[in-house]
């Protein structure tokens, strides 16, 4: 198997793993998101791998349109987010799914940068569902490698793309994940 296939299942586990753990009375909790509740972030992930088929598959987001617009959680959120995963990760491993073009908001670009940017939200997401919902926040250490790799050279100008808040200062003994989290603009102290 392809590694970013890979990376990609483990890292829609690691959230999914944290999604099965929500309680009922926990989806309008906080997250560290500081727009989102559990259930709003929760949705922000789904609707993010429900996008992934139609993206494969040639669609622009013109073409999309408002299809995933809203809450797309429905009555049973765990189970959407299931089927939104699973049909996320099927067109990834699809047949050349990988080295086909996707055409993003931002531009054209190759379908394995886009798996890799899945990868990253999915980690990050994770721990803030964890912090959300007072689940374990420890991180797949392979995945936190995996993002923190690509993260780290552009750590300084993630602020910049307005997605993301100042970076938070953390010692330079800190470990990877405090380091990932903390450049995302998120204290992992909190």
């Amino acid at each position: 198997m392809d590694d970013v296939l890979d990376f990609h299942r483990r890292a829609l586990d690691e959230f999914g793993r944290r999604v099965h753990a929500i309680r009922r009375d926990q989806w309008v909790c906080a997250t560290p998101c500081t727009d989102w509740s559990v259930r709003q972030l929760v949705n922000h992930l789904a609707v993010e791998q429900l996008w992934v088929p139609p993206l494969l598959d040639g669609a622009s987001i013109e073409q999309v349109g408002h299809r995933f617009d809203g809450d797309q959680l429905g009555d049973d959120p765990i189970a959407m987010w299931d089927r939104a995963a699973a049909a996320a990760h099927a067109a990834f491993a699809a047949d050349g799914a990988l080295d086909r073009i996707v055409h993003l908001s931002y531009g054209d670009r190759p379908a394995r940068e886009y798996c890799q940017e899945m990868i990253f939200d999915l980690v990050v997401h994770a721990w803030d569902l964890a912090r959300a919902i007072g689940g374990d926040p420890h991180l797949d250490p392979a995945l936190v490698e995996e993002v923190y790799a690509k993260v780290e050279p552009v750590a300084d100008s993630l602020a910049g793309s307005g997605l993301f808040a100042e970076p938070v200062p953390v010692p330079e003994t800190a470990d990877r994940q405090t380091r990932l989290i903390a450049a995302t603009g998120r204290d992992p102290a909190q």
